[in-house]
């Protein structure tokens, strides 16, 4: 995932998600209530182990990003 962001700027859920399942790392998804595969616990745990200061998460499009000097406090931000 810091790779893509490295290259990219960026990281989709869904485009993680994707790769997992093409290369049968299923383990490492769950489902959600909606019923949709996301990242599992320990991969998003390990990805915030590297990137908790430095990388936010973009709810509304489920993606992540650098932070940037107008971001608010906290792992979440709006766009």
């Amino acid at each position: 995932m810091m790779a893509h962001l490295h290259r990219d700027g960026c990281v989709y859920q869904d485009d993680v998600v994707d790769m997992l399942t093409k290369h049968g790392a299923d383990a490492l998804l769950r489902e959600n209530a909606d019923g949709n595969p996301v990242l599992g616990k320990p991969v998003l745990d390990a990805f915030m182990s590297v990137s908790a200061e430095t990388v936010v998460w973009v709810k509304p499009e489920r993606y992540w990003r650098w932070r940037v000097a107008e971001d608010e406090m906290g792992r979440e931000q709006r766009g």
